[in-house]
């Protein structure tokens, strides 16, 4: 744990110094981009002059002097622009047409250099009327002039944007970037320098080590980093690189040296180790006492255990003074008492699912039912309804074929579909056009299973107590839903519904029944949530008048 702390704790070190050199980084980027967007500004009063634009559009003017008052307005402007900024070494304009017009009047060109074949022109042309920002280097392009600068140049274009018209170049003084950061430290030796896309320097407070190979730096790892952290290797010289990306292509980057996050890290690893050891020492020594104080109540406690295991729930066992062994004695007798409850109560829920599937099976075969069915049929040989005959003796047979049945519990729902069309049919020849009914079952819930018998002492209550009291022609129609891990049937009709008071005495099991009306449909509630669970079971929906909606929720089980 001393070991883990401490390096915890140089970690949340080098965090909080990570989080500092970020924060510097962006504020020095928000300088700069403050810094930079002066310039661009100002490029941007020069692009939208109405003397520059005439003076690089014209090819012919009316006259000399024209020409030279409009070149005269121009320097004026940017001699202004010179004034105002310190920091800018020139500002000029060059036109595709030969023209050149500097705000230092006393500025010469240069005639051995060539100013199409600069940096600074040639990605002037390239980036399409937006301004770039160079790398600091030395400017040869003025006679007897080579300063250290850093360039901010942009191609200069018509108002219609139909026809190009020359570069605007703005020098600013490498020496003002120098006195912005120079300043900037981050621990004794840590510095901040900064970079352009293809890797070149634009400001380094070392720069001439660099340029002369005497200091290196990570300049590919950190160009392959866009905003975060990373940590050279090499030795004990590692460096925190932290590296934020600027909106004009510039990289701001933050150096750190690991060594100085944590400089007493000898004396803080040796101060926790020690105190480790002594934590250690007094640790064994406690845990001698208590280990005797502990050790003969648990033996005891264990040989209560084995009487549990053999089967002696009457086992109760005298709770110790000890706190620890205070609270888990408590809990084994919970445990015991608990066991003996459930093992009870599990003997009593045995015995009731028993009974409710026998009352359940028994239900199905309703005498009253037999009898108008079999009179039915008789009625029907009288009237020389032999095909009717058959249907409704074929389905009687299967019907009790599916009632009698002793096989498993659980049957396919296609098979518990079957029964309760079975019944329907027989239903529907007894009450010809009062009744009619609509079984939309997907394919693939009929491949699940279920518990045999459900269906129909739900469609029986639906038919007796809603449809059969219904003035008109009824109709019962059975479908299904899936959910993620549940299947739900529903059986509605549109007989005369219920008021809400017969609605919640309906599974309410204390309830006193009318007439038999839900004896059948509470063992259906008891047999489902005996069988799946208490979250599994009946819902009903009814309006008065309007009809009865029953939804049997069953776990999906194939």
């Amino acid at each position: 744990m001393s070991v883990t702390f401490y390096y915890l704790a140089k970690d949340a070190v080098k965090s909080t110094a990570q989080t500092y050199t970020t924060e510097l980084v962006k504020q020095v980027n928000n300088n700069i981009k403050s810094y930079i967007n002066g310039m661009k500004y100002m490029s941007n009063v020069v692009a939208g002059n109405y003397a520059v634009q005439a003076y690089l559009s014209s090819n012919r003017f009316n006259s000399l002097k024209e020409e030279k008052d409009y070149k005269e307005t121009i320097s004026d402007m940017l001699g202004a622009m010179l004034a105002s900024r310190t920091d800018i070494r020139s500002a000029n304009i060059f036109g595709y047409g030969g023209q050149f017009v500097s705000g230092r009047k006393e500025l010469e060109l240069n005639p051995y250099v060539d100013i199409t074949s600069m940096d600074w022109y040639t990605n002037a042309q390239k980036s399409s009327g937006r301004s770039v920002i160079s790398s600091s280097h030395v400017q040869p392009i003025f006679k007897d002039q080579y300063p250290w600068v850093v360039s901010l140049s942009r191609e200069l274009v018509s108002k219609d944007g139909t026809k190009k018209l020359g570069i605007f170049l703005v020098d600013l003084n490498f020496s003002v970037m120098n006195d912005m950061f120079k300043d900037i430290r981050l621990g004794q030796r840590g510095y901040l320098f900064i970079i352009d896309s293809e890797g070149r320097i634009v400001y380094h407070p070392q720069q001439q080590l660099v340029y002369s190979n005497l200091k290196s730096e990570m300049i590919d790892k950190v160009l392959e980093v866009k905003n975060g952290t990373f940590i050279s290797d090499q030795g004990s010289d590692r460096r925190m690189y932290t590296v934020q990306e600027s909106e004009f292509g510039w990289k701001i980057v933050g150096v750190s040296y690991v060594d100085e996050l944590v400089d007493n890290q000898s004396e803080v690893l040796l101060s926790i180790v020690l105190l480790g050891a002594v934590c250690i020492i007094i640790a064994i020594f406690i845990s001698l006492f208590l280990s005797k104080r502990v050790s003969q109540p648990i033996k005891r406690l264990q040989g209560y255990m084995k009487e549990v295991e053999k089967g002696n729930f009457d086992i109760h066992v005298p709770v110790p003074q000890t706190v620890e062994l205070y609270m888990l004695a408590r809990a084994f007798n919970m445990m015991v008492g608990k066991i003996k409850e459930l093992m009870t109560q599990t003997v009593l829920d045995q015995e009731l699912k028993r009974k409710s599937e026998i009352s359940a099976l028994q239900a199905q075969i309703n005498p009253h039912f037999l009898y108008n069915t079999l009179d039915s049929i008789v009625w029907m040989a009288e009237s020389n309804k032999s095909r009717e005959v058959v249907l409704m003796t074929s389905a009687l047979a299967k019907l009790f074929r599916s009632s009698i049945s002793k096989g498993e519990e659980l049957v396919a729902i296609r098979t518990e579909i079957e029964h309760i069309t079975n019944y329907l049919m027989i239903q529907k020849m007894r009450y010809k056009n009062k009744l009619d009914y609509q079984i939309e079952i997907s394919e693939l819930v009929l491949e699940y299973r279920m518990i045999k018998l459900i269906l129909q002492p739900l469609v029986e209550n639906a038919i007796y107590h809603g449809v059969k009291m219904k003035q008109g022609p009824g109709l019962i129609r059975i479908s299904s839903e899936e959910k993620d891990k549940d299947i739900i049937l529903i059986v509605e009709d549109n007989g005369n519904g219920m008021d809400e008071g017969k609605l919640k005495s309906l599974l309410n099991p204390t309830a006193v029944t009318e007439g038999g009306r839900g004896v059948g449909v509470r063992n259906v509630q008891e047999r489902i949530k005996l069988y799946y669970g208490s979250q599994y079971g009946l819902t009903y929906h009814s309006i008065l008048g309007v009809g009865t909606t029953v939804y049997i929720r069953i776990p999906k089980s194939r």
